[in-house]
């Protein structure tokens, strides 16, 4: 059973995600631009090892797959030391630099900043994982728990900073209009706009029906080096991809 950690609204979470790149910056007399530099931040900052295993064979639950892992990492507090497994080496497999980044902002990012001082080694406790422990163990199947969805929003902030991505789309579209996809009719596209070789032209619903929020995504997950899925959920929450036009407020209730 995972511990259980306190609540943190989610604008505390991001607050600290932007203190820990300003310190980053600071620190390397740099500028933050995307691709957010996670492993630099991890291993020449925050001053963490990484090292690549078989997460799955380490702490002794079976894989479902050859290829898929529930558990993606592992952090040891006391150690400064972040455990990876071997299925998201992006040298490896490169198509895996998305979750790699992703878990290793997950780990080095959420847990180190937010949950270490919850996670003080207990001498008389008894471990599953014999006299080496770590202090987290990161499951996929897990992801809804607190101290692992916390760990989560601080990757996505990190690695997707709210500012970052509004520049990169108004660079992308000349604005921060949004895109609504609606099966009645859309209202949010201009007229002509071109994304990838396909006009999307205000009014055409049958057109806006069948496309794909991972298509506009797509670009900014490669410019970000995340997942196109992780950059679709971050527009998502950014209020870029919407499913519904935004609510108008009536004439009356404004001031």
């Amino acid at each position: 059973m995972s511990k259980l950690v306190p609540y943190l609204a989610e604008d505390l979470i991001e607050r600290d995600s932007l203190e820990l790149l300003a310190e980053y910056a600071q620190a390397r007399n740099v500028t933050i631009a995307p691709p957010i530099p996670i492993e630099d931040i991890v291993e020449k900052h925050l001053k963490l090892g990484l090292e690549f295993d078989d997460t799955h064979k380490r702490f002794g639950v079976p894989r479902a797959s050859e290829r898929s892992a529930d558990i993606l990492g592992a952090i040891y507090f006391d150690e400064r030391r972040i455990i990876i497994d071997e299925s998201l080496d992006p040298e490896e497999r490169p198509r895996a630099e998305g979750r790699f980044r992703f878990t290793l902002a997950h780990e080095g990012g959420g847990h180190w900043r937010l949950h270490r001082a919850h996670f003080a080694r207990n001498p008389g406790q008894v471990s599953l994982f014999g006299d080496d422990p770590p202090a987290v163990v990161c499951r996929s199947s897990q992801a809804r728990e607190r101290v692992e969805w916390q760990a989560d929003q601080y990757a996505s902030y990190l690695l997707m900073p709210r500012h970052l991505v509004m520049e990169a789309w108004k660079t992308r579209f000349g604005s921060h209009q949004p895109f609504v996809f609606d099966w009645v009719r859309s209202t949010a596209f201009n007229p002509g706009l071109m994304v990838d070789g396909v006009e999307v032209s205000d009014g055409t619903a049958h057109i806006l029906a069948g496309f794909d929020f991972d298509l506009v995504a797509r670009p900014f997950a490669q410019q970000f080096k995340v997942s196109i899925q992780a950059m679709r959920i971050r527009l998502e929450k950014l209020g870029l991809l919407l499913l519904q036009p935004p609510r108008q407020e009536p004439l009356a209730l404004r001031s």
